[in-house]
């Protein structure tokens, strides 16, 4: 598999009937969901699950997706989505970019981009990270690779 970056952290999907729109293909919506799943899996992995977030009052709220859609995803496809954290402040902003593929034909089918903004979980407001953040995510930092959305 050629990935934009390496040390990807990836999860496996596979497209099912529910994630299919009228167009025959999987809905866009849905891959705002694999992005998701993708991001929460990569933070436990990290070290900084929900328990977390609720012991330290904070958490990274998305603030913006950038997404590509560059071909379709169909029933029964077997696919894998990529992340990495490629830019973070330590303070208030982190980014990642994504990068889903269907391993059956190399194709990639969607390159992304979400800016996260740490915040109190308890109020809804910006809030500097933790230092828990700072170092949970900072492990996993690496450089941007271009992103032309």
């Amino acid at each position: 598999m050629i990935w934009d970056q390496p040390d990807a952290f990836i999860i496996d999907i596979e497209v099912e009937a529910e994630h299919i729109d009228e167009l025959g293909h999987a809905n866009n919506a849905v891959y705002v969901s694999w992005l998701e799943r993708c991001a929460w899996q990569h933070s436990q992995s990290l070290g900084l699950g929900l328990e977390d977030y609720q012991r330290l009052d904070r958490a990274m709220a998305v603030l913006r997706h950038e997404i590509d859609y560059l071909a379709a995803a169909y029933q029964g496809d077997r696919l894998q989505l990529a992340t990495w954290i490629v830019q973070s402040d330590q303070r208030l902003k982190m980014k990642r970019n994504f990068q889903l593929v269907r391993p059956a034909d190399t194709t990639t089918l969607l390159r992304a981009q979400t800016t996260f903004v740490c915040i109190q979980m308890s109020s809804g407001k910006p809030k500097r990270m933790p230092e828990a953040f700072v170092e949970g995510y900072g492990k996993a930092l690496v450089p941007p690779y271009p992103l032309e959305l």
